[in-house]
């Protein structure tokens, strides 16, 4: 598995955000403003793109989102990865603390990246959404 950095949105991410999130999942506003400003990955198993996740500034904060893997490569710890190499950006890039906005449903998953829950929540197209961080050099 390698991952691909980009500075702008990729043919590779934009198909796998709409696979996922259009498609599979029914949102409707995947892309935004923030494609144009974030720094995108995209995890290759060979040629073939599987997963990605973007991340952008907030002032001393990152946002890493955006985070998907292609259904037949879930369960293989691609998207941990993403966000260990998110991360690892956000620490070049001088960053001192990682937010991610999740679906509700997905939050065990982020507890066990080592992320804490900051009480906050809202909707995002009508599905529940949490606010979670993790501080620099946290594991």
């Amino acid at each position: 598995m390698k991952i691909r950095i980009y500075k702008s949105l990729p043919e590779d991410a934009a198909a796998i955000r709409t696979e996922v999130f259009i498609k599979e999942q029914g949102f409707v506003e995947e892309f935004d403003e923030k494609d144009a400003r974030s720094i995108h990955l995209v995890a290759y198993d060979g040629n073939r793109a599987v997963g990605t996740a973007r991340v952008f500034a907030l002032d001393k904060e990152f946002l890493i989102g955006r985070i998907a893997v292609v259904k037949d490569y879930r369960g293989q710890g691609i998207g941990a990865f993403l966000i260990k190499e998110a991360e690892k950006i956000i620490l070049d890039e001088g960053g001192c603390r990682a937010l991610i906005h999740a679906q509700t449903r997905a939050k065990e998953f982020y507890l066990k990246q080592g992320y804490l829950d900051t009480g906050k929540s809202d909707e995002e197209e009508g599905c529940p959404h949490i606010w979670l961080y993790k501080n620099c050099g946290q594991n």
